[in-house]
């Protein structure tokens, strides 16, 4: 099986857990609770409120730029392959760095992959680091896979934005 349906598989895996968990009305903290709804009282004369147009490009956009820096600011674990190297899996036609919150984490990707019982070893690697030094020093195009068996996997493409142009697969596109 490849890295791309390896993929595909832990995800679907993972928003399974994290559904079967929430059916069963467990929520992280505790148990769910629903709060009645509060009913404003209606005025005589409401006023026309011209609404606020949505810009659906900007919000994703936005979105992504806090996850971005969300990564950036933390440490992640980055395993190592057998020469010592940082792990890196193909998919989509690009090489990924692999990286994990935390030990959970990386131990979800091991058991997905059948290798739970083997030691990992990682390196703890600040995300801003790995995005702006590490993937410009290899000698291969490759972005970050973060958390990739877990519902909050996401990836880091080498793009303009989120590696340095340089190293960017769109870093002679002018802005």
């Amino acid at each position: 099986m490849g890295f791309d349906e390896e993929w595909g598989r832990l995800r679907a895996d993972a928003v399974e857990r994290a559904a079967a968990s929430t059916s069963q009305g467990e929520a992280v903290g505790g148990p769910a609770t629903v709060d009645p709804p509060a009913v404003a009282p209606v005025p005589d004369d409401p006023v026309p409120v011209d609404p606020v147009p949505v810009d659906p490009v900007a919000e994703a956009r936005e979105a992504v730029l806090e996850r971005v820096a969300d990564f950036r600011s933390r440490v992640v674990l980055v395993p190592l392959d057998a020469r010592g190297g940082l792990w890196t899996a193909e998919f989509g036609g690009l090489d990924w760095i692999c990286a994990f919150s935390d030990e959970e984490a990386l131990g979800r990707f091991a058991e997905a992959r059948g290798e739970g019982d083997r030691e990992w070893t990682y390196r703890r690697v600040v995300g801003a680091r790995l995005l702006d030094e590490v993937v410009p020093a290899v000698d291969f195009p490759c972005g970050v896979a973060w958390n990739a068996a877990g519902p909050d996997g996401m990836t880091f493409p080498p793009l303009r934005g989120i590696v340095p142009d340089a190293a960017a697969l769109d870093g002679e596109v002018a802005a």
